[in-house]
């Protein structure tokens, strides 16, 4: 998709999405979107590409890092269950508890019986916070193992992105097999009635944003709450105030 094309339609979502933000605040709704896919399929910059006009105090990313030793120790859900949002809020997912059923169960990092155990506590979790009143959206990204491939390899000749690539992500590009064998069962036991899986195609980048933003603004009806222009007050005169010489604070000028 040509960029200008991308940005103009972008933009009009954008709208969208702040009516929605407004919506989920006035209306007290607890919403919950799950970002899951292989390594370079586009979640962190789906997520920002969502959240660069709202308020974070409303709609906020969660990426959980590599768990603690004493997160180990814990029911497995329970540092998930601390992101969950209260009223008003929305809260995006940049994977989720479903690394133990993709992640996890590829790099070994799980025993056969927690993830057979996972596989059957899900829906039955997910059931529980979706009839508490949470509304709950799962997305998979999928790229192909050519697209996968061209951008590693564009992550590692650029120095900005090179930060993207992690000895799990070196690991994971040569367990292509594996990822859609562990995808596929998660498909089967965990796309629910109540918390269904969608499947978002992401080859093209800004098709796959906009097609997924889309998709998330018709998930939960809303209305346009926005306000009228406001009358701005007249600013403050001096009044004989004379603001002091802060030059010596000032930041280098490199740029003009």
């Amino acid at each position: 998709m040509k960029t200008k094309k991308y940005e103009k339609q972008l933009a009009d979502l954008e709208v969208e999405l702040a009516k929605l933000q407004a919506w989920i605040k006035d209306q007290g709704l607890r919403v919950v979107v799950i970002f899951e896919g292989r390594d370079a399929a586009g979640k962190g910059g789906t997520i920002k590409t969502i959240t660069r006009r709202l308020n974070p105090r409303i709609v906020r990313t969660v990426a959980t890092p590599v768990p603690t030793d004493r997160e180990k120790s814990q029911w497995y859900l329970q540092r998930y269950v601390a992101h969950l949002p209260a009223a008003g809020e929305m809260v995006l997912f940049d994977r989720s508890w479903y690394n133990r059923l993709n992640v996890e169960r590829v790099m070994g990092f799980c025993t056969d019986e927690q993830y057979e155990q996972f596989l059957t506590l899900c829906p039955s979790f997910e059931q529980e916070i979706t009839d508490d009143g949470i509304i709950l959206i799962k997305y998979w990204l999928h790229t192909s193992d050519d697209e996968q491939e061209r951008r590693f390899q564009a992550r590692n000749t650029d120095p900005k992105k090179r930060w993207k690539l992690s000895p799990m992500d070196l690991t994971a590009r040569s367990r292509w097999v594996d990822y859609s064998r562990a995808r596929d069962v998660t498909f089967e036991r965990t796309s629910t009635e109540w918390a269904p899986w969608h499947f978002a195609d992401l080859e093209d980048k800004k098709a796959g944003r906009l097609n997924v933003i889309s998709h998330l603004l018709s998930q939960i009806p809303y209305e346009d709450l926005t306000r009228d222009p406001l009358d701005l007050p007249e600013r403050q005169a001096a009044g004989g105030y004379e603001e002091p010489d802060w030059s010596a604070l000032e930041i280098p000028r490199v740029f003009e």
